[in-house]
Parts: C-alpha cells; structure tokens; sequence
C-alpha cells in the first residue's frame, strides 16, 4: 500500500514528474534520428535526464527503500555520465531512456501518494 510522501521527497519526486512530463512532451512525435541530428533536442534531453537524477540522488534512503522497484542508482548514474562525461554521451541509451524507461518511471511514481509541495513562490 502506498503511503503518502512529504517534504522534501515530495518536492523532488514532483521535480522527476515534471521533468519526465518535460522529456515526454520536446520528444512527442520524433524518432531517434531527428535527435541525432537537432542539437537543441540533444540539449533539452540531456538537461531534463539531469534534472531527473539530481532529484532521484535527493530523494531519501528511506523512500528509495520503501521504492526499492525504482532504479535509483540507474538514474542517478546516468545523471552523472550527463553532467562529467558529457563528451562520451551516447544517444542511442538517451533515446532508450525516452521511450523505454522515463514512461515506466512516470507510472511507477504515479502509484507513490504523493503531497504536493508548497508554492515556493505565493502570490502576495
């Protein structure tokens, strides 16, 4: 059974959702080509990738226990090839990440009951 997730780990499951969401919605009707060829596709790919394993590296031990079906370490990881070898990215694993992995992470985190952070920027 779910249980609702809080604070901090919410914020950045949220952020991994709307991340995916982002990856989802600049890949929606392209094939692995047109990223080999569109610079701008390959840098908006890259940054929501990175976006979604600093977030998974924020999330607690506790949640990554309790979500033990997540591939924390495989998202994290592949954060980091992004962000320190970023001239031996590979495009092929991006594409794979897009349209095998990210759809599967969507669903398993939209089973999690999460309680969504504040607005960190209130009207007023």
């Amino acid at each position: 059974m779910p249980h609702d997730v809080r604070g901090d780990d919410a914020a950045y499951l949220w952020d991994i959702c709307n991340s995916i969401d982002d990856l989802l919605k600049i890949t929606d009707g392209k094939v692995y080509t047109d990223l080999e060829a569109d610079r701008l596709l390959q840098l908006g790919v890259e940054r929501a990738i990175e976006i979604i394993g600093e977030a998974a590296s924020k999330v607690s031990d506790e949640t990554k226990e309790r979500y033990s079906e997540i591939h924390w370490s495989g998202i994290i990881a592949q954060r980091h090839v992004i962000a320190h070898e970023y001239g031996g990215i590979r495009y092929d694993k991006l594409w794979q990440i897009v349209i095998e992995h990210a759809p599967v992470l969507l669903e398993q985190l939209s089973q999690i009951t999460l309680i969504p952070p504040p607005d960190p920027l209130p009207e007023g």
